[in-house]
């Protein structure tokens, strides 16, 4: 395959689904995958005519975990040779809300940074640093049959990328605890009981329920809302609640001078879908 196809985008009604593209490894994370994906989601948070991003992976994977090529020949140089620490992202300095920069350095800290909401639609199975992705994403909806496994100890690795930073926030640590010493595998009707994922559908449901939420995402709330709130979620876990609220007061004041804010009430009175401005 064509490396630079590993990864492909595609922009339809505001919304860019960037898809894994190594359907024959069921997406096996690779160096050229890392780099990539990191590119379209730079894309896609630089065209103005995208307001939502789905990421999912081709054929009936999502992601199952690092190439074992590459992990293969880390055992055998004792090194790693896809997966290093990745490049502190830019912080996106111009989007709305409280500043983010260093805050998220590593791998897929850009995915907190990105001011536009990322869903991760888990059509299959995922594993190890595929399951660290979709962590990432603000929403997340899984086929209920999929399969999922941290699968770190069972490589004789461990909780990477974060995982044993984000696992407790979205689970609690017991749950996390299980599945990151375990690496047992589990589904996705197991994931959403979990709190790991928002919702779990039939296979063939899933597609549909996440378009419908990428829809309202990219057409019926405000850009800079959902920017400033997912800033707010994210700048939250490192203050006090204090400073939180602080955030908001000032937030809110921005708020309210915008011209969303007066969109929003206007659509509502008018019984109209509201036309916010693009980021």
């Amino acid at each position: 395959m064509d490396e630079q196809s590993q990864i492909l985008m595609s922009v339809t009604n505001r919304v860019a689904t960037i898809t894994l593209n190594r359907p024959d490894r069921l997406n096996a994370w690779t160096p050229v995958m890392a780099d990539a994906l990191r590119a379209a989601v730079a894309r896609a948070e630089a065209d103005a005519d995208v307001r939502c991003i789905v990421l999912t992976g081709a054929g009936r994977g999502f992601c199952a975990g690092a190439d074992m090529g590459g992990l293969q020949g880390a055992a055998d140089t004792g090194g790693i040779g896809f997966s290093g620490p990745g490049a502190q992202g830019p912080g996106a300095p111009d989007a709305p809300g409280p500043d983010l920069t260093g805050i998220y350095p590593g791998r897929f800290g850009y995915l907190y940074e990105c001011p536009k909401p990322v869903i991760a639609m888990i059509n299959g199975p995922i594993a190890g640093i595929g399951l660290v992705l979709a962590l990432y994403a603000d929403l997340r909806f899984a086929a209920a049959e999929a399969k999922f496994t941290t699968a770190f100890a069972a490589r004789g690795l461990i909780a990477e990328h974060g995982a044993a930073w984000l696992l407790p926030r979205l689970i609690g640590e017991a749950a996390a605890m299980d599945l990151l010493l375990t690496a047992r595998v589990f589904d996705g009707a197991e994931a959403a009981a979990l709190g790991m994922v928002n919702k779990a559908l039939p296979g063939q449901a899933l597609g549909a329920h996440v378009d419908a939420v990428a829809h309202r995402l990219a057409h019926e709330v405000s850009p800079r809302s959902l920017a400033v709130m997912k800033r707010q979620l994210r700048r939250s876990y490192a203050q006090s609640f204090a400073a939180s609220l602080g955030d908001a007061d000032e937030q809110m004041r921005a708020s309210f001078a915008s011209p969303d804010f007066k969109e929003g009430v206007q659509s509502y009175v008018e019984r109209r879908t509201p036309r916010f401005a693009d980021l």
